[in-house]
């Protein structure tokens, strides 16, 4: 039995690192923790490299978590050197483990450890030891908290995470998917590969351990090679969610209207197919995925209120907002110090001094002022004799574009503009003497300009 099982795990990962692109040649790095599932690992990809002249590379993250971490890191190094695989160790330190849980800080931060290490030694495939009893554990765990087609998809064979690993160019392979637990602790125990035992792996207050301590052995004694199975089924749904994905990117390109999405044609959809297109859009935009009754109570308030309904729903990493028959997807941002202006007092606003810069910040309204040379704008030794002021818009403010266009309330020049109403008390208008020169995101009023004599200049709003 050992000796069909040997060549069988050796033959699957030369399989398993073809399909992920690595031939001959080039590098390649593990993530070694010095359990027993990666010190296979380690064996299978050190043999593999040297058959092939493929560099070796392991890489260990330390996070000082258990008081034997500094003896497993000891045991690590020890490994490689036997092998003559090049190893090199990382330590980390947990960021806010209370607020996202121990295991998914150590998670985040062991991955971002093993990106930025994979890339200071030009590495781009890393391969980690998860095997086919951790993908029906990831299966199960999915189902329990009631994930769709893409969280019972599991572990994929290969695949890019740049947001998990840090580095864009790197691919994370797991070549030991289609092997047990069982097969690879009888082919440590056959090579006589010694290994770690991280005792948090004992520890049923995690869920992953409490599944395979007290629920696999049960599903194992009743449905012998239940694995295999759940292996299938992810095969399935990630069948089906490929599918799914093709779906929504085609809909988001027939309902995409630059940065925003038409309601219309969103309203138009199915409950099922809006909400596939909606958790695709959030996916292409790097936010978390929204829960189906968070997604349910958007529809009703964002698509089926009427046309002219300025509306925000609250995500958890931005604002999802709606304008002119239009879904927007907005930054939540800090709130800004500045005040509004009061025609019956001016000052109230941050007064200011121009002496020829080319441009001025002002944290307090979110952003920078420009001062560009134009043909027609005002003249220099003008502006630099006037009081100016800064401040946002309290209503009432009237601007003219043009010699031969009305002056027009901003309220109007803002609708003519497309710009919402999110976006409007945000910007900043500038006066002088109590006349107003400037308003951001319309443009300067006609009155002071010139285009004849000394040099002139166009005011310029930047938000940063």
């Amino acid at each position: 039995m050992k000796k069909q099982q040997i060549p069988s795990l050796a033959s699957n990962f030369a399989e398993a690192l073809a399909a992920a692109g690595q031939g001959a040649g080039g590098r390649l790095a593990i993530a070694l923790s010095g359990g027993l599932d990666s010190s296979a690992l380690l064996h299978l990809a050190q043999a593999y490299a040297g058959a092939n002249g493929i560099e070796l590379y392991a890489f260990h993250v330390h996070h000082g978590l258990s008081p034997n971490a500094d003896a497993w890191l000891a045991h690590c190094e020890q490994a490689c050197a036997a092998l003559g695989v090049r190893f090199e160790a990382r330590r980390v330190v947990l960021n806010e483990p209370r607020k996202s849980g121990t295991e998914a800080a150590a998670r985040k931060s062991r991955y971002a450890a093993l990106g930025a290490l994979c890339a200071a030694h030009g590495v781009t495939l890393l391969l980690t030891a998860h095997h086919q009893d951790d993908q029906a554990e990831t299966v199960l765990l999915q189902l329990l908290r009631g994930s769709g087609p893409a969280g019972l998809s599991g572990m994929d064979a290969a695949n890019a995470a740049p947001e998990l690993l840090a580095n864009p160019a790197l691919v994370m392979a797991r070549p030991l998917l289609s092997a047990s637990r069982k097969q690879l602790a009888e082919y440590v125990a056959a090579q006589h590969i010694a290994h770690i035992d991280d005792e948090s792996n004992h520890d049923p207050r995690f869920a992953r351990n409490a599944l395979r301590h007290q629920v696999m052995p049960a599903l194992a004694a009743a449905f012998p090679g239940f694995q295999e199975r759940f292996a299938r089924s992810a095969q399935h749904a990630q069948s089906a969610q490929r599918l799914l994905t093709e779906l929504a990117e085609q809909d988001l390109a027939a309902c995409l209207d630059g940065d925003c999405l038409d309601v219309a044609k969103l309203r138009a959809m199915s409950s099922d197919r809006a909400y596939n297109l909606l958790r695709h859009w959030f996916a292409t935009r790097g936010l978390r995925m929204p829960t189906t009754a968070w997604l349910a109570e958007m529809l009703t308030q964002l698509v089926e209120a009427r046309y002219d309904a300025q509306l925000l729903v609250t995500h958890p990493d931005c604002h999802v907002r709606r304008h002119r028959d239009r879904l927007y997807l907005t930054p939540k941002l800090a709130e800004l110090e500045g005040t509004r202006v009061d025609e019956s007092d001016i000052k109230d606003g941050q007064a200011f001094r121009w002496n020829g810069e080319a441009e001025l910040a002002f944290p307090a309204y979110g952003g920078v002022l420009y001062f560009d040379p134009a043909e027609e704008g005002l003249a220099a030794d003008w502006l630099r004799g006037q009081e100016l002021v800064i401040d946002f818009r309290q209503g009432g403010e009237r601007l003219k574009l043009a010699q031969n266009r009305s002056t027009r309330g901003l309220k109007y020049h803002y609708q003519a503009c497309n710009i919402p109403a999110w976006e409007r008390t945000r910007l900043p208008v500038v006066w002088a003497r109590k006349q107003l020169l400037f308003a951001a995101g319309v443009g300067m009023d006609c009155h002071h300009l010139v285009s004849e004599g000394e040099t002139r200049y166009r005011l310029r709003w930047q938000a940063v």
